[in-house]
């Protein structure tokens, strides 16, 4: 049988351009990032009636807000009247009323405008101004989610494939182990995500994580997810901290004897890690901020345990992996780089690097200006 012109082309990474145009970045921003889910935070980082959490993303101020009614919702975080942004912090408690600073608009925490100083002036306000503008949210085992443009699957649905082997991680239980952390990357966000899904870099790379798992890392892809996953081995290469995680991670009787000592991750595309340990559970976000700047947003998160041993698994955890990002940090600056060099273009996949092959076709299926490999005429655009 004769191979059609699709299987005849070998697999390639996406041209060098899409890692540093402003057309291809602003292209991804309307198509990739306005319908994509983003995690903002957990129900527990929330608990009590008027506790917020913030999130900033494409431009958008966004707060989540424990109601009356103890619901979470969504809000865009600008006062109706002149766009002053209420609330402050990456956190905090709103005392009953969100008071604008500007003109003092008082607003309830299900978001309706319930004061208005001068009002008898604003006898012809427009209605849609009487509540904050509310933005879709998702509450998914605890984890609370939002989009900017409606419509595709629902967090549940992106989640099915591997929602019976996270259950016993108890996510709605989680509690928050630390603040949020804000890394800032000078690199394309693709650079950062391709990085996380990389099959082949940890052997050469990662001492470290080599050492924890040996040859046991594993990758797969279903739907809109991305799988990683390797078993804690014995390694006479082991590092300090990998060596001394190993001994003291204590048994988290509640999980399957085959999680009890297995490292996983999973990214939801386009750019959400969550890294899932016998010890805790941590997302990070690619926040996109230009074509070569990126903002690492993470926070941990674990089930409450008072050993002395899980306290020290934790840290130990830490150890290891602030190492990893050191190492990862070293090597997306040298793509970025590279990536201006006049001489690249795109490169070839091995048959194995599966995550990388799907991430580069999602885009190219979306964004059909990153099959060319410079970059298209000024207009491109717009002209679709």
């Amino acid at each position: 049988m004769a191979m059609s012109n699709a299987e005849k082309i070998a697999p390639r990474s996406l041209p060098a351009w899409t890692y540093t145009s402003e057309s291809f970045f602003a292209a991804e921003r309307e198509k990739l990032f306005a319908g994509a889910w983003q995690l903002v935070c957990h129900l527990n980082d929330i608990p009590d009636v008027g506790d917020y959490f913030t999130f900033e993303f494409l431009g958008e101020l966004i707060v989540v807000l424990r109601g009356e009614d103890g619901e979470p919702r969504a809000f865009h975080n600008v006062c109706r009247h002149r766009a002053t942004r209420l609330l402050d912090g990456p956190s905090g408690k709103c005392p009953g009323r969100i008071t604008c600073p500007y003109h003092a608009w008082g607003y309830d925490l299900d978001g309706w405008l319930v004061s208005v100083p001068f009002d008898r002036e604003f006898a012809k306000m427009d209605s849609s101004t009487r509540r904050l503008a509310l933005v879709e949210h998702e509450v998914w085992q605890g984890f609370i989610f939002i989009r900017l443009k409606p419509g595709g699957p629902s967090v549940a649905d992106q989640f099915a494939p591997y929602v019976d082997e996270i259950a016993p991680y108890r996510f709605p239980e989680l509690q928050p182990l630390g603040r949020v952390t804000m890394r800032p990357r000078d690199a394309n966000w693709k650079n950062i995500a391709d990085n996380y899904v990389d099959a082949l870099h940890v052997d050469v790379a990662h001492p470290g994580l080599k050492a924890m798992f040996g040859n046991t890392y594993g990758i797969e892809v279903k739907g809109d997810l991305h799988k990683m996953w390797g078993d804690l081995v014995n390694s006479d290469k082991d590092t300090p901290s990998t060596r001394a995680y190993k001994e003291v991670l204590p048994d988290v009787d509640w999980l399957p004897e085959e999680k009890r000592r297995q490292w996983v991750y999973y990214r939801l595309w386009p750019n959400l890690a969550l890294d899932i340990y016998p010890d805790q559970v941590d997302f990070m976000q690619f926040i996109p901020i230009s074509p070569t700047k990126t903002m690492i947003r993470e926070i941990p998160y674990a089930i409450p345990d008072e050993r002395r041993e899980m306290k020290a698994a934790r840290y130990l955890n830490w150890r290891v992996n602030r190492q990893v990002n050191a190492e990862d940090a070293a090597l997306i600056a040298r793509v970025q780089q590279g990536m201006g060099s006049s001489s690249f273009t795109s490169g070839p996949f091995a048959e194995r690097e599966i995550l990388l092959i799907d991430s580069a076709e999602r885009i190219r299926q979306t964004i059909p200006a990153a099959r060319h490999e410079t970059e298209p005429p000024a207009g491109w655009l717009e002209a679709g």
